[in-house]
């Protein structure tokens, strides 16, 4: 059987779900059907059609300049905290499609370490700039020097179906002294399959309270690192899961 046949398809609904460009699956339904999206040339006219999971895929006259609207969170995160990545050594986990890239680039990052499990997300314009290194098929649980052989200024972390406890201790013990953190947190992905509601959706406040809470317990136990506080996501996450952001950084 060749390659290409052995590839994963996904349905293109769901796969501009998974890659941050849109909210919901009905969002990505209607843009479908308004002609919006495409896979490099090629205009997509049914939701239902599959591609290969490391298909290009983009969605045209958006309202945001990022290449996912995964941008929007992280703008957000960088004032809300005063964090100014010009000139940064940078490393974005869970860099999917690249909104957080592109945002780092766009406000002056010297060089980007894109770090994702999965392959061929990662937007054209993006692979083809000096500044981003790809690493791509690579598990930011495991990462080492090898990897990332500088030490980094400032990690950000949008990372989705794993706990923000369980994917950052690595990427965080490769950061210099000074160093801030910007990590987005899913309560989906926090609370345990147990307490997530239908569809996905974590709705209960006092479950976002715990949550925000029990991260930012973990890394002001982590040496040296101290929390700068947690500031709400400006836009909602996939089926419309409510999102936080915890701002961070390393003292000693």
């Amino acid at each position: 059987m060749s390659d290409s046949r052995q590839r994963s398809r996904t349905r293109v609904d769901t796969l501009l779900v998974e890659r941050g460009l849109v909210e919901s699956r009905a969002k990505a339904q209607a843009l479908i059907m308004a002609g919006l999206v495409y896979s490099d040339t090629l205009r997509i006219d049914k939701a239902g059609h599959t591609l290969a999971d490391d298909a290009p895929l983009s969605v045209k006259g958006q309202d945001h300049p990022w290449v996912s609207r995964g941008g929007l969170k992280l703008v957000e995160g960088l004032d809300h905290f005063g964090i100014d990545p010009t000139g940064l050594t940078c490393l974005d986990v869970g860099a999917s499609t690249g909104g957080f890239t592109d945002v780092l680039l766009a406000r002056g990052a010297a060089k980007v370490h894109a770090v994702d499990v999965g392959h061929g997300q990662l937007a054209w314009k993006l692979r083809q700039d000096p500044r981003v290194v790809v690493l791509e098929r690579t598990n930011a649980r495991h990462l080492t020097a090898a990897e990332i052989p500088e030490p980094v200024d400032l990690v950000v972390c949008d990372a989705s179906f794993i706990s923000l406890m369980t994917v950052l201790p690595a990427s965080l013990a490769l950061t210099r002294p000074g160093a801030r953190l910007v990590a987005l947190i899913k309560p989906q992905f926090e609370v345990g399959k147990g307490r997530v509601g239908k569809g996905g959706v974590v709705r209960d406040p006092e479950l976002h309270r715990e949550v925000c809470d029990t991260v930012s317990a973990w890394l002001s136990g982590l040496p040296g690192w101290r929390p700068l506080g947690i500031a709400e996501s400006p836009i909602l996450g996939p089926e419309g899961n409510k999102e936080f952001l915890i701002g961070g950084v390393r003292d000693d």
